[in-house]
């Protein structure tokens, strides 16, 4: 019997958050309620009760209560909280003290902290001159910007106003850049001047030019400096400011005093995000998300999945350009502090942010796996070099989390933190299964489908199967599908992005398992899946077997048309100073045979220099498979590294055998 990496404590199950909502949910529902999975059974089965419960508890700050709590509950189509009026704003900006709301930390910068008290008024200062620019309800607010307070402080004045905001991050390419924002037409851009990764300054003043030439619409652009000290205003003016046209500093925007923010109130589904699609595969989608249902759905993800408080320090390392940026944002609804880090996770070493851990006392530390892996690789061990005492949580996303992560972590990292997988997207600006602070981990499964989210694994019968690899579907509707996506009058875009698979249901496009228990297992995108003689294999699995090798560094698995078939090539970058011979090439296939099917096993293995990954560092298996099979890869600047598609090109040779 398969054995937990980790238990909670009676005493941490009792005091978490999820254990008083489920006190709270025995209230509603009149009989006890001893289980998470019969929590979770209550919360699809009675929907309305549970989101009502969820706004309840959030505390959601409002001026007209809701009429109705679900109308029309169809999938897509249904309507949330008709009637209610709210600002998405004003309740992350709940809390006016002194508990800090943000430390932000960037490399060769000291660390700033900023107050709840002061964000209060830095947002009502910005909201001043936003509406003396002319930014009103409706209007699209764009920020080129790098992972700092101004983000938030922008982000925060503008949704005060009813504007929406659409951020990326200023590594992205400019055509990717205008590709996003060129679709939308802002009014006003928020640019950062320059920025430092990896110990290299990069000045940013072409690129935003450039943003000026080609999006008409820019009537005014405010300019964020390389770096802002809050506690000392600098006089000194940005280099920047003579260049650009109609711009203004920042840092000139946040000096008119204290006054109260007058928020706009607008309909619970008012849009307040727009996120795009990764747009590997043609012009990325413009996808709008409304304030009410982000609100209680973050609220719910953090607070009862998260068990996030008050006294909590959280941190995700992320960019603006990807939706944990907004989850992250979202902790200010909790009073929690947030801990912004803009820079290299590896500068000056891959130490940085084990060492932040241990200087800011975080609590909630969210990575990726591929971080995990480099450190695990670079024979690192964190629990002998830094003071984690305060570390409870780690969350992980972006790909699968393989056992040797989890593994890794409890033996190298921490024995006493709950490890937790979590996964969604930026279509739904949350999770479909993520963890539970009431719930054992057990090495490479995700605890917990989330709360109100009906998510099923559909054969390709279309028949929900439990134990069995299957296609994500969620079969009840849930307040945080997008509002709509830009450009689309007719929805049909939106239609055929998630329903026109399985008619009036959402799919994902991830490829799980559900466990008896409920826990979840995800083996890679579905467009990704590998389909060798008809049968489907997750990439993850693959992966998981190969970079627990200490001669590989990183990979990345596709399908190439053959023989009116597929057959699968694993591409591998090998560490330094490795080559790839037939003794390691024979190597990788015993392993992989051994520790999963003869059919996982590829039909040719090839040593390359770089995986291409976008901005988020996740791989881009589809672009890959495109080069091998002859097809035109568009939007190469969604890559942080498009340059490594050639090696690709160049090795057709290999493939023609």
């Amino acid at each position: 019997m398969k054995q937990p990496l980790w238990t909670p404590s009676k005493e941490l199950q009792n005091h978490s958050n999820m254990s008083s909502f489920m006190r709270y949910v025995e209230q509603i529902a009149g009989k006890p309620i001893p289980s998470y999975n019969e929590l979770y059974d209550w919360s699809i089965n009675n929907l309305e009760e549970f989101w009502k419960s969820i706004w309840v508890m959030g505390g959601i700050i409002h001026s007209k209560l809701y009429e109705k709590i679900l109308s029309s509950p169809i999938i897509p189509g249904a309507i949330w909280f008709e009637g209610a009026e709210l600002n998405f704003a004003e309740n992350l900006l709940r809390y006016k003290d002194t508990n800090t709301a943000i430390i932000s930390s960037r490399e060769d910068e000291p660390t700033i902290k900023i107050t709840y008290d002061e964000l209060y008024q830095y947002v009502s200062s910005l909201v001043k001159n936003l509406r003396k620019f002319g930014v009103k309800k409706g209007d699209r607010v764009a920020a080129f910007i790098t992972n700092i307070p101004e983000a938030i402080i922008g982000m925060l004045a503008s949704t005060s106003i009813g504007a929406y905001w659409s951020s990326a991050s200023p590594d992205f390419g400019l055509n990717s850049i205008l590709d996003r924002f060129g679709q939308i037409q802002p009014k006003i851009l928020f640019a950062v001047e320059s920025y430092q990764y990896n110990g290299k300054h990069i000045d940013c003043i072409e690129k935003i030019e450039q943003i000026l030439k080609y999006i008409s619409s820019l009537e005014k652009v405010i300019v964020v400096s390389h770096f802002f000290d809050f506690n000392n205003f600098p006089k000194e003016k940005s280099k920047a400011i003579g260049k650009i046209k109609n711009g203004v500093e920042f840092k000139d925007l946040l000096v008119e005093g204290n006054s109260e923010i007058e928020f706009e109130q607008l309909p619970f589904d008012h849009p307040v995000y727009i996120m795009y699609s990764s747009g590997t595969t043609g012009k990325p989608k413009c996808i709008v998300h409304g304030a009410g249902g982000t609100l209680l759905q973050h609220f719910k993800e953090l607070s009862l999945h998260t068990n996030l408080n008050r006294h909590d320090v959280i941190t995700y390392y992320t960019t603006c350009g990807w939706m944990m940026w907004n989850w992250l944002v979202s902790s200010l609804n909790i009073g929690s502090t947030l801990f912004l880090y803009d820079g290299s996770p590896s500068y000056p070493n891959i130490k940085a942010l084990w060492k932040k851990i241990e200087e800011e006392k975080i609590t909630i530390f969210g990575t990726s796996p591929k971080f995990l892996t480099t450190c695990q690789k670079s024979n690192l061990i964190p629990k002998e070099e830094f003071d984690l005492s305060s570390l409870k949580t780690i969350l992980s996303t972006g790909s699968p989390l393989s056992e040797e992560n989890f593994e890794w972590v409890y033996s190298q990292v921490k024995e006493d933190v709950q490890l937790s997988s979590i996964s969604g997207g930026t279509d739904i600006i949350s999770c479909f299964m993520l963890g539970n602070p009431i719930l054992p981990v057990y090495s490479g499964e995700i605890q917990c489908r989330g709360l109100g989210m009906k998510v099923e694994a559909f054969n390709e019968n279309g028949n929900s199967i439990i134990e069995e690899k299957g296609e994500l579907v969620c079969t009840k509707p849930f307040p945080s599908m997008p509002v709509y996506f830009w450009n689309d009058p007719d929805g049909n875009k939106y239609k055929s992005a998630y329903f026109n698979y399985y008619p009036g249901l959402w799919r994902h496009g991830d490829f799980i398992k559900i466990t008896e228990s409920g826990a979840v297992i995800v083996y890679g995108r579905s467009d990704a899946t590998l389909n060798p003689g008809g049968v489907r294999i997750g990439t993850a699995e693959i992966y998981e077997i190969v970079e627990s090798m200490d001669e590989v560094a990183d990979c990345i698995v596709v399908g190439q048309n053959w023989h009116n078939d597929i057959r699968i090539i694993l591409f591998v970058v090998l560490m330094d100073g490795l080559n790839l011979n037939k003794e390691l090439i024979d190597k990788i296939k015993a392993n992989i045979r051994n520790s999963a099917t003869p059919r996982h096993v590829p039909s040719k293995i090839i040593q390359v220099k770089d995986i291409p990954r976008t901005i988020n560092m996740k791989k881009v298996e589809l672009a890959v498979a495109n080069v091998i099979n002859g097809v035109q890869v568009e939007n190469k600047d969604v890559l942080v590294n498009p340059e490594s598609l050639k090696q690709f090109e160049n090795i057709s040779s290999l493939l023609s055998e």
